[in-house]
């Protein structure tokens, strides 16, 4: 039985990696496997999935006005799929998770999304929000604080190295942008209360 998985964490916990290490055991057993991410997402290139330890796989992309449950029943009539992989899931408005569910029911296919739960502001993005809502299976990805500590947040840096609080909810970075903190350290360094 088919279902919509959510694997989530702060940055640097190594999501991509999981994704491009599942489909590859995918296609090591001769199954095929439909990758996507965000089409403003060229860290790695364009319809690139890349991780920071230097692994990466071509991807189809998506913008967040197109209807993911149509990309999936195009990708599906040109051959068996054993499974949807979607990188930087966080990305995806409400809409288009509710279609992933759709076709997780009527297509039949499991679909694996991997995104960040929460901003650089401590707010679910939308796409995260309706995961956490929708999926059949959440997994989180651990990542550490510079304290040890289990990171669940993130923090954007500006240029003088200190957190930004203000801005777009979504900006394309890395590690020269965010940077995973413990909840109680991103409080400190957002003055949060």
């Amino acid at each position: 039985m088919a279902k919509l998985y959510f694997h989530f964490s702060t940055m640097n916990a190594g999501k991509s990696t999981l994704l491009l290490q599942a489909s590859y055991n995918y296609i090591e057993r001769g199954m095929q496997t439909y990758l996507l991410t965000a089409n403003f997402d060229n860290r790695a290139g364009d319809g690139q999935i890349g991780s920071r330890i230097g692994i990466s796989a071509k991807a189809d992309t998506y913008i967040q006005t197109d209807d993911l449950y149509a990309k999936i029943e195009a990708r599906l009539k040109k051959g068996p799929c054993a499974c949807v992989m979607i990188d930087e899931a966080q990305w995806m408005t409400r809409d288009q998770v509710w279609q992933l569910a759709r076709a997780v029911d009527d297509l039949d296919v499991p679909i694996m999304c991997y995104g960040l739960r929460v901003d650089f502001r401590g707010e679910l993005f939308p796409g995260s929000a309706a995961l956490l809502a929708l999926a059949d299976e959440m997994r989180e990805v651990r990542t550490i604080c510079h304290c040890g500590k289990k990171a669940t947040m993130v923090i954007r840096v500006g240029s003088d190295g200190k957190a930004v609080t203000e801005g777009d909810q979504i900006e394309v970075g890395g590690n020269d942008r965010y940077v995973s903190l413990c909840r109680r350290h991103w409080r400190a360094a957002t003055n949060a209360t």
